[in-house]
């Protein structure tokens, strides 16, 4: 029998793991730039336990072990900033980026009032940008980060929730 994935919010204690699994994930994105001093490989534990405390932090879990997990954090005017999403890459292709861009969305939109959603990934990132597009994110601009990388800037509109009527 298979495990299923679940998505929740993290904790402290995994803070250790999520910065692990983005280590993993992002070698990717640094081979693709040829840049291995990208943000998410430079990130300290406790700037991930700073944000664990303060920002929408969410893992999926494999049983035990966290697989995927994405960062949320929004500004006073509604505009919910996710970040630093990523996926094991053995369970890549299999829906979980947009899940976990999904529930992110949702926390932010329920816990902090997002009204919109921006987002960025580098401008040579083909698959996370059919992942964004997909998911309604149309490109509002570009920007070079700190780290020297050309990043394509991403929004959507909050979706209104849908409310059942009844007679």
């Amino acid at each position: 029998m298979g495990m299923s994935v679940i998505i929740s919010a993290a904790s402290a204690q995994d803070a250790e793991e999520i910065l692990k699994l983005q280590y993993l994930c992002f070698q990717s994105e640094a081979e693709l730039y040829g840049n291995y001093r990208i943000d998410p490989l430079v990130q300290t534990l406790d700037s991930v336990r700073a944000e664990i405390a303060t920002d929408v932090v969410l893992v999926a879990r494999l049983g035990e072990e966290v697989v995927g997990s994405v960062r949320g954090s929004a500004d006073q005017d509604g505009t919910g900033r996710i970040g630093r999403l990523c996926v094991h890459p053995r369970l890549r292709g299999h829906g979980l980026g947009a899940r976990l861009l999904g529930a992110a969305e949702a926390g932010l939109a329920d816990q902090r009032a997002a009204t919109r959603f921006r987002l960025h990934t580098g401008h040579r990132s083909e698959g996370n940008l059919r992942l964004y597009r997909r998911a309604g994110y149309a490109t509002v601009g570009n920007a070079t980060g700190r780290d020297g990388v050309r990043m394509i800037l991403l929004e959507k509109e909050a979706s209104a929730p849908a409310y059942v009527a009844s007679a």
